[in-house]
């Protein structure tokens, strides 16, 4: 009957297949983010762009004792990677522990938070803990609606395959799952272990997904980004990582439509899944790839009076993106939440989260 029909398709389409705890996956560098609105003098001492990432040098160190003693600063959870698990748990709510996060921390005050934060935000966390090194943290400059992300990984650089990721129980996590999200920046920590996920992933017809993450990645971690590029099945980045990869490969071309073909085109291990990739654009429409397509999906209209920071947009887009993927929808409806969950972001400070989502 027309009911038992509707009924079908209903039950195909949604009824959260989801009774699955540890159904994604994701590993990376767990940072505490110190957030604080600065001036452009600020900047400048640092010889920091307003809109970029980078990796701490000597002469930053002094940047974090500064911005706490010069601007009122404000502590968040934080890491790519471990704030698009976060919001992808939040987008699905129940049932809890969906999402499992692996990284490294050391076992110290800012630890303790971010493992707090973690069992707060429902998400499965394995840290590996280690007295080498303090836990991670990451300056976020913020100047109008730009960001300046300055990470010092100290024990987020610490973490092992042999020590952590090797041991039965936690591969069994890892098996566990069914969709795998890993952000570029994790390229400069633990090449071995990504390669580990990412065969596993291709090996099961499972999906890999990677974030090219900031331009030096595309740049100086080059060689790791193409290892493991052949097993990526969804490939993010925003305008300016797309721009630089395209450069750095030699695609000659600086339109964001082809640098997407040719990213899709590239080689790929699994031929059971086309590569599909994902390139969002600010407040311009964000891009992905279908077949010999590409479409372009405008984001949900903000005022700008209403942009606390966008610090973590990008996070929360591939969050909301992946809530939905790793309940088999359909790859339109994967973008909607994505946008759905950045717009939420960045009226708010930090990577930060309302009760719950209001996403159909």
């Amino acid at each position: 009957t027309l009911l038992q029909l509707l009924e079908s398709k209903r039950l195909k389409r949604g009824g959260n297949n989801l009774n699955f705890p540890n159904s994604l996956f994701g590993m990376g560098n767990p940072l505490l983010d110190i957030s604080a609105v600065v001036d452009k003098d600020f900047l400048e001492k640092y010889g920091l762009k307003p809109n970029d990432q980078i990796l701490a040098e000597d002469k930053h160190k002094a940047l974090f004792e500064e911005i706490v003693k010069k601007f009122k600063v404000e502590y968040h959870a934080g890491g790519a990677t471990q704030n698009s698990i976060k919001i992808a748990q939040w987008m699905i709510q129940d049932p809890h522990k969906v999402c499992t996060f692996f990284g490294c921390i050391g076992e110290d005050k800012f630890g303790e938070i971010l493992k707090q934060k973690a069992d707060e935000a429902h998400v499965d966390a394995y840290y590996y803990e280690q007295t080498e090194e303090p836990t991670g943290t990451c300056a976020a400059c913020i100047t109008g609606d730009n960001r300046s992300l300055v990470a010092n990984l100290a024990a987020a650089n610490c973490y092992k395959k042999d020590k952590h990721l090797d041991l039965k129980e936690n591969w069994k996590l890892v098996e566990k799952a069914k969709v795998y999200y890993i952000a570029g920046f994790f390229l400069t920590v633990s090449l071995e272990s990504i390669l580990k996920v990412a065969k596993h992933a291709s090996e099961n017809n499972k999906l890999f997904t990677l974030n090219l993450s900031a331009p030096f990645i595309s740049q100086f971690f080059k060689d790791a980004l193409m290892e493991v590029m052949p097993y990526v099945d969804v490939l993010f980045g925003n305008e300016m990582e797309a721009a630089t990869f395209s450069k750095e490969q030699g695609f000659q071309t600086e339109d964001i439509e082809e640098i997407a073909k040719k990213a899709e085109a590239l080689p790929k291990v699994n031929k059971k899944r086309p590569r599909i990739v994902v390139f969002t654009q600010g407040k311009d429409g964000t891009i992905m790839t279908k077949g010999d397509k590409v479409e372009t999906f405008p984001v949900l209209k903000i005022d700008q009076k209403d942009i606390v920071d966008t610090n973590g947009a990008g996070d929360a887009f591939v969050g909301g993106f992946l809530s939905e993927l790793v309940q088999d929808k359909e790859l339109e409806q994967c973008v909607k939440a994505g946008h759905y969950a950045a717009n939420v972001i960045i009226r708010r400070a930090g990577c930060t989260f309302p009760e719950k989502p209001d996403f159909h």
